[in-house]
């Protein structure tokens, strides 16, 4: 079985994010890149269904600058077989329809059993890519999936749902993106990370996947008008008093000025 997964090359969701002086991009001067957390649940599902099978290829895709190349020899750390980079920074930037197009073209040409994403790339969050790709390549989709079985060219997916759980099937191939709880990803071991220096990791331009340049003009379906950072919290305010006068005054604060009560 070959298995695509699909990775994004992010922010670490716990660096000091600054914006750059133009006011619509990051400053990305001492932010440490890696690859998107949810991501991260595709792959490692990739490998368990691979090593579960006693064989099989995982391909790990990503399509951006040079940079991506590191998430990509993350990827091929924790186990996947062989690693491909679509090449141009614009793609950094770009919208869910031209990143799932660039992922359509790689899928044609492999021809996987199972495409694995996660559910939305931690940054622009818009959750499009999976669905767009799915329709591109006309598949079925279940997206933001917590389990999954494969058996007899089918699958089994669920996915959480306010107070519920779903229950999807279909066939495969698939387009299939991972939710957290679907698994615990494994980190990268000593060997691993040695191996995937011998690894072949491949760079295609856009023009070699048959790819639009033009798809990827600036402003073309998206506009980046501006970032602003999320106001900072206020600080704590600590009540004096007895526990009567406390929670009267609690009170009143939820009510004129939290106005949640």
């Amino acid at each position: 079985m070959k298995i695509l997964v699909g990775i994004k090359h992010v922010p670490h969701t716990e660096t000091k994010i600054k914006i750059a002086a133009d006011g619509v991009s990051l400053d990305d001067s001492g932010v440490k890149m890696v690859v998107s957390p949810y991501d991260e649940y595709a792959l490692e599902e990739a490998l368990r269904i691979r090593d579960s099978r006693g064989g099989g290829e995982v391909v790990v895709v990503s399509a951006g600058g040079d940079g991506a190349q590191a998430s990509l020899r993350q990827g091929l750390a924790m186990g996947a077989d062989r690693a491909l980079l679509i090449k141009d920074a614009r793609y950094d930037r770009a919208d869910g329809l031209a990143r799932a197009r660039a992922l359509a073209a790689v899928a044609r040409s492999e021809k996987p059993d199972v495409i694995l994403l996660g559910k939305y790339g931690v940054g622009a969050d818009e959750n499009q890519t999976g669905a767009m790709l799915a329709e591109l390549l006309d598949l079925p989709h279940a997206g933001g999936i917590s389990a999954l079985d494969l058996a007899d060219g089918r699958f089994t997916a669920r996915r959480e749902i306010e107070g519920a759980v779903e229950i999807m099937e279909g066939t495969l191939p698939a387009v299939l993106t991972a939710d957290k709880g679907l698994n615990d990803p494994r980190y990268p071991s000593l060997k691993g990370i040695m191996a995937a220096k011998k690894k072949p990791l491949e760079v295609k331009t856009l023009e070699e996947l048959g790819l639009d340049p033009s798809d990827l003009a600036e402003g073309l379906r998206v506009v980046w008008e501006s970032l602003e950072l999320p106001a900072p919290r206020q600080a704590g305010r600590i009540l004096q008093g007895d526990a009567d006068e406390a929670v009267s005054e609690l009170v009143r604060l939820l009510r004129e000025q939290a106005r949640v009560v």
